[in-house]
């Protein structure tokens, strides 16, 4: 198997005018991976990643995608499945149309009865595109980046407009094509999804890396909280904490498990009970929200 990165970005600029959308981002996508590149609005990612289609020129620096230039759409679009945030099929084809045109396209192979079942629109396949509902729509979009099983997959916010079975179905599908070898970027608001399925993730803002690593990794640069409640006076707590408006206490802390046993020895030593106890590590929704802070 190839030591190259499926994707190679270095020093990537791209300007409008005067606006500096991306500046000297560089990262790369090692094969087999799920990648998740999240940012505040107008943070860069939907250029960036138009660029690593190739839809849009850089201003400057390099873009290899399969070691090619993403501009050299012969050898590196039939490798590559794309998810939009809306793909817009003509309204009057019917679905099965719809997945046959995408996949002439592609020129991958694969039968439309298949991606059909994959995506769980076969009883849909004669109704118009004008007919199917968001969610239904959102599921024919996903066909379009999964038929052929593509070795590189982009998925842009892809479970928008799904409901929670519909959500665990395409994941479903996801997991497998990560089984079969396919490489996953990821965009997405739910910042959850990214949390539980991301190998690593590029958190971008302001056109640039403000954080890329592991869950772990990013999760680790803030402290972990406990959060509990107290019925009535008690003794002088053990640890600094402070209190909110709403009477709860929080605890912050990068030694988690020291500081929890610190508290909860001397609850039991002087009969109090922590209410509404709760503790954990930051999660990723903390990270992202420190973004704006910075």
């Amino acid at each position: 198997m190839s030591s190259t990165p499926v994707i190679d970005v270095e020093r990537l600029n791209l300007t409008y005018g005067d606006f500096h959308a991306v500046k000297d981002l560089s990262f790369q996508v090692e094969r087999g991976e799920l990648y998740a590149l999240l940012g505040t609005n107008g943070a860069g990612k939907t250029s960036t990643l138009e660029i690593i289609e190739g839809h849009r020129a850089a201003t400057s620096g390099t873009v290899r995608v399969f070691g090619k230039s993403p501009r050299d759409r012969g050898a590196v679009r039939p490798r590559m499945g794309i998810m939009l945030q809306e793909s817009g099929f003509s309204p009057d084809l019917t679905v099965r149309e719809s997945v046959r045109l995408i996949g002439s396209l592609t020129r991958r192979t694969d039968t439309v009865e298949r991606v059909l079942d994959v995506v769980d629109l076969t009883r849909k396949a004669g109704t118009k595109v004008s007919q199917l509902s968001g969610g239904e729509k959102r599921r024919l979009d996903f066909a379009t980046a999964v038929y052929g099983t593509p070795e590189l997959i982009f998925l842009d916010e892809p479970t928008t407009g799904l409901d929670i079975q519909s959500r665990d179905d395409l994941w479903d599908v996801v997991d497998k094509l990560r089984e079969d070898g396919s490489t996953v970027v990821l965009t997405t608001h739910y910042l959850e999804e990214a949390q539980q399925r991301a190998d690593r993730i590029g958190l971008m803002h302001r056109g640039a890396f403000h954080r890329e690593g592991t869950v772990s990794e990013l999760t680790r640069m803030l402290p972990a909280a406990i959060r509990f409640s107290l019925a009535e006076p008690v003794p002088a707590l053990p640890l600094q904490a402070t209190r909110g408006a709403d009477g709860k206490f929080l605890i912050e802390t990068f030694d988690l498990q020291k500081d929890l046993s610190t508290l909860l020895r001397w609850a039991q030593d002087h009969t109090v009970e922590l209410r509404d106890l709760q503790a954990g590590p930051t999660r990723l929704d903390d990270v992202f929200r420190a973004l704006g802070s910075d």
